[in-house]
């Protein structure tokens, strides 16, 4: 039984096996935590596999997790469907809305023709049955890449998410949370990988609204920026990296996916984070810019290839055992700070 939080150790559930809820978020309700995401387990890179359905697990305590099997399964019988095991279903996120009394779930979904889209999904249950509403769908006219969902106090909800390779946008959701109403604003544009900002993560403190973002590096990791602003639509303040002591500027080897309060403590926020490459791909972000750089800003193919190759780059793998990075995060003032704790325990903050 787990007593501690061991960031990038291989974490197992109740059963004994590694949990698979990549790309993550943590919902609390009625005094239980559900964590849940996309299911690896099959990812190993000698298939063509991206996913085997959205998994979710139960805890009362954030240290040991039950397993509540898939919520959202898998469609293997159906190439066409947008859930089928080969394409790259990406960052599921729940949303309860309580007018409707409905649990809705938006998926990013890249499109066989490289285009991407959301899939989105509704149930009566967190756990499901999930129900297909929209698929192919692109609010906005816009590709949409990493996103997060967020609902406001007065229930009104908003969509951050990632216009590829440009810049992050927040849209507002429609009343019932399935779609978008037409209304949005645009932050932190940026010429091009690696500097656009994706993987949005939305947190409030204080009535402060934060962002943070990660750049655009695939599997590889990079250094996590924070923004704070006063309204769900900003203007943000770009705050930088709070990694603190982080001599990689990799965001300890991890990226961000999702960031909660913890229920009964005063001021204890955790950011959840994957690490996909867990064995060993440990490289400076300086040498992972040039290989961007060469490709992005250049145009220099054959180098990037080639450096690509030198260094090992696993752009494709087996995410099947890729592992968790929990960290607290602390204050300093409104400025938001994430150490490094090889183990650490709820107790040890307020």
């Amino acid at each position: 039984m787990n007593k501690s939080f061991f960031p990038g150790k291989p974490w197992l559930d109740t059963n004994g096996k590694r949990i698979q809820a990549h790309g993550g978020s943590v919902m609390y309700i009625d005094g239980i935590y559900y964590w849940y995401g996309e299911n690896k387990e099959f990812t190993t890179g000698k298939e063509k596999i991206w996913h085997w359905g959205v998994r979710c697990y139960t805890s009362t305590d954030l240290y040991n997790w039950e397993d509540k099997g898939l919520i959202i399964e898998p469609e293997p019988n159906d190439e066409n469907s947008t859930l089928h095991p080969s394409v790259c279903m990406d960052r599921p996120h729940i949303i309860y809305n309580e007018q409707t009394k409905k649990y809705v779930c938006w998926i990013k979904i890249m499109e066989k023709n490289g285009t991407q889209s959301m899939t989105v999904l509704t149930a009566d249950n967190i756990l499901g049955p999930y129900t297909k509403i929209r698929e192919h769908y692109r609010p906005l006219g816009m590709s949409d890449g990493d996103f997060d969902l967020v609902v406001a106090s007065d229930k009104k909800a908003y969509w951050y998410f990632e216009r590829v390779h440009s810049e992050l946008i927040c849209a507002d959701l429609t009343d019932d949370y399935t779609g978008a109403t037409g209304y949005y604003s645009t932050h932190f544009p940026r010429r091009c990988p690696p500097y656009v900002r994706e993987a949005p993560a939305f947190f409030e403190r204080n009535f402060k609204k934060y962002l943070v973002t990660s750049g655009t590096t695939g599997y590889l990791p990079n250094p996590s920026e924070f923004a704070v602003a006063e309204t769900y639509h900003g203007p943000f303040t770009v705050l930088g990296d709070a990694h603190e002591g982080d001599p990689s500027n990799t965001s300890f080897h991890s990226q961000i996916s999702y960031v909660f309060k913890v229920q009964g403590k005063k001021d204890l926020y955790i950011a959840v984070a994957d690490r996909w490459v867990p064995n060993g791909m440990y490289m400076n972000y300086d040498k992972i810019k040039i290989f961007y750089e060469m490709m992005f800003l250049e145009g220099r193919w054959e180098e990037a290839k080639q450096f690509r190759l030198e260094h090992n780059f696993p752009f494709e793998g087996n995410t099947s055992e890729a592992d968790y990075v929990w960290l607290p995060i602390l204050f300093e003032g409104d400025k938001p700070i994430i150490k490094w704790f090889d183990e650490w325990k709820l107790s040890d903050f307020d």
